[in-house]
């Protein structure tokens, strides 16, 4: 058990949305940027949990997508909501599931009394990246934010009690934006070289990898650490794709033990899970002293499993 608690969080979705076969999805307009939603859902935490950014030791930001290669999003989002401190700032990414790596890796540095007090936030401009020419992925992803301010608590029974991470990279190409950074330079950029230069996914090639891998490290996880899924109050899985429930009924998780709002959400990429768990908090789902499973893929192809009492 790692002791840590959540004190404050916020989310930010955009003002625009458009719809497909009644789904909704938010997409971002030009007045809004990824920065922008980052700042406003960390100044939303902040407000939440009533501090002053002066109070936060470490600012990390979980996004799949840099705003920039150089310097890190991190330091952009810093700029934006604590210039004049030296508050450090870095990222961690593991594409969708960067919150969840994230908060798995700061509950051991805030346990071991590294940090006190954490804010995470992802964001991310999904709209900006997606292929027309790919309607399963164009008309599946969604933008927005989601922070959450952790810090280290004195209640021995709360905070991370189990966690794990895989990666099977014969999916590392399943799910991928090519060109951009120094594999495909921008400087090679063209109308031919177009599509390298937004989102690919290989849905059906994901599902069935995740089918088999999934299961599996699933067994592994609730048999390394005692879980028992009677004993869990609410799963909080990333909103891959409509075929969410399929991998929930693989594992076992009862459909109304878990969240599923992709009709309502879509895929928010990093942003996915934490602001499903920021929902489940504003509408009452969760609680405090509950037990809470995050888990998700990502691409690489990567799955984090979390367990968490609140």
């Amino acid at each position: 058990m790692r002791n840590i608690k959540i004190i404050g969080y916020g989310g930010y979705l955009p003002k625009n949305t458009v719809e497909f076969n009644g789904e909704t999805r938010y997409w971002c307009t030009e007045e809004e940027t990824q920065l922008d939603m980052a700042a406003q859902a960390c100044l939303r935490a902040l407000e939440q949990a009533n501090i002053g950014i002066e109070e936060i030791d470490c600012i990390v930001s979980a996004s799949a997508v840099p705003v920039q290669p150089i310097p890190c999003t991190a330091a952009l989002i810093h700029e934006k909501i604590a210039l004049g401190t030296d508050i450090p700032a870095f990222d961690i990414n593991s594409t969708c599931t960067s919150f969840v790596t994230a908060l798995d890796t700061m509950s051991y540095l805030i346990h071991g009394g590294k940090y006190n007090r954490v804010l995470i936030v992802s964001s991310e401009l999904a709209s900006m990246g997606l292929n027309e020419n790919q309607k399963e992925s164009y008309e599946l992803f969604s933008d927005g934010a989601c922070a959450f301010i952790i810090e280290k608590s004195d209640n021995p029974i709360q905070g991370v009690i189990a966690s794990m991470q895989k990666t099977w990279s014969e999916g590392a190409h399943m799910t991928e934006i090519r060109g951009g950074l120094t594999g495909l330079n921008a400087s090679f950029y063209s109308e031919e070289t177009r599509e390298d230069y937004l989102f690919s996914m290989d849905g059906k090639r994901i599902l069935s990898i995740s089918a088999k891998k999934l299961p599996p490290m699933f067994d592994e996880f609730t048999s390394k650490y005692n879980v028992r899924l009677d004993e869990v109050d609410l799963v909080v899985p990333h909103q891959a794709s409509r075929a969410l429930a399929l991998i929930m009924k693989k594992l076992g998780i009862r459909e109304e033990q878990y969240i599923n709002l992709v009709k309502d959400y879509g895929n928010q990429v990093s942003v996915s899970i934490p602001y499903m768990l920021y929902h489940a908090l504003q509408t009452g789902r969760a609680k405090e002293n509950n037990t809470v499973l995050l888990c998700g893929t990502a691409a690489g192809l990567t799955s984090n499993m979390l367990l968490l009492r609140l």
